[in-house]
């Protein structure tokens, strides 16, 4: 028993670091490259920590629609903060290894914040159909106690979802050779194909995780809004058409701008293994990067009272 304990001990291998990659083919000018990331990610972490600030310092927002923009802030705070630290210390500092189990650390929550902004996205929407739809029941459906059950369970469904996905990573046989990913950052879908043993497993739960959490999500934001649509337009006044709709145009903007990229990024791991790795980086930051910085502005620009109440913070901090 104990030679072939022995060669079982010894053909197993994990690595104690992964080598992370920034853009590929761009390395020398990381440098520069570095100076819109950062930009991105300042405005990415002021802009949603405004709408947190303007959101508990203005009383007149305490409505359901801002507690649900509040989670969408913060759960875009944590989606920044996932990947900030090692994307910028590649294209700052070239420090490009990163442990094994911090690598499954960070795509644990990476993956896990991205769940619960698909879940939050599906909330806003049920919340804009109460609006639209019963705005007379509006306030006594969508109660604090009820907000904060729906965060609740959006933050147990990402956590339950996520739990397994690190410890069927464990459990494989990776290559020696194999430890450089294509992200500055760890990527699920990156991370198992550097094993040397099957992955089926792996492939299977990852689909499932996503087809249940942002594929099922996405089908009743569908839902939602077709229900708002008729509801919409069973009113006489173009005019009240118009204005119920209007409700919804930030909403919608910011289901585009989660969405498009998660299809994209999807498509491209399953579909494009021969298109070049530079294409496979840059949608991974676009989905990673993009929504978190332009959410704020959505939001700052097409909702009045948000505008207004950033500015009155911004005011108080001069």
């Amino acid at each position: 028993m104990l030679p072939s304990q022995i060669s079982v001990n010894i053909s197993f291998f994990q690595p104690s670091a992964f080598m992370m990659i920034g853009i590929p083919g761009l390395e020398t000018v990381h440098g520069w490259i570095s100076i819109p990331f950062s930009s991105m990610y300042t405005v990415a972490l002021t802009g949603n920590f405004l709408i947190l600030l303007a959101v508990k310092r203005t009383p007149s927002l305490h409505q359901p629609m801002y507690y649900f923009l509040s989670m969408l802030a913060l759960t875009d705070v944590g989606l920044t903060l996932s990947t900030l630290p090692t994307t910028l210390a590649v294209l700052w500092f070239d420090h490009r290894l990163i442990g094994f189990n911090a690598c499954l650390v960070q795509m644990f929550f990476l993956h896990s914040f991205s769940v619960v902004e698909s879940s939050v996205l599906l909330a806003m929407s049920f919340d804009r159909f109460v609006a639209i739809s019963n705005p007379l029941r509006y306030a006594a459906v969508l109660t604090n106690n009820v907000i904060i059950r729906i965060g609740l369970v959006i933050v147990a469904r990402a956590t339950m979802s996520l739990f397994p996905v690190p410890f069927l990573l464990k459990r494989l046989n990776f290559c020696p050779g194999k430890i450089l990913l294509s992200h500055s950052f760890c990527f699920h879908a990156d991370v198992m194909k550097r094993a040397c043993a099957d992955i089926t497993v792996n492939i299977l739960y990852g689909l499932y995780v996503v087809l249940s959490t942002v594929g099922v999500d996405s089908l009743l934001i569908v839902m939602s809004y077709t229900l708002i649509l008729h509801t919409v337009m069973g009113l006489a006044s173009p005019r009240e058409r118009l204005r119920a709709l209007n409700t919804c145009v930030s909403h919608i903007l910011a289901v585009l701008v989660f969405y498009i990229p998660v299809i994209g990024v999807s498509m491209i791991h399953r579909f494009g293994r021969h298109l070049p790795h530079i294409v496979h980086a840059l949608v991974a930051y676009v989905y990673l990067v993009v929504p978190p910085v332009l959410n704020p502005i959505i939001y700052s620009v097409k909702s009045k009272p948000i505008r207004e109440a950033m500015i009155k913070v911004l005011k108080a901090k001069g």
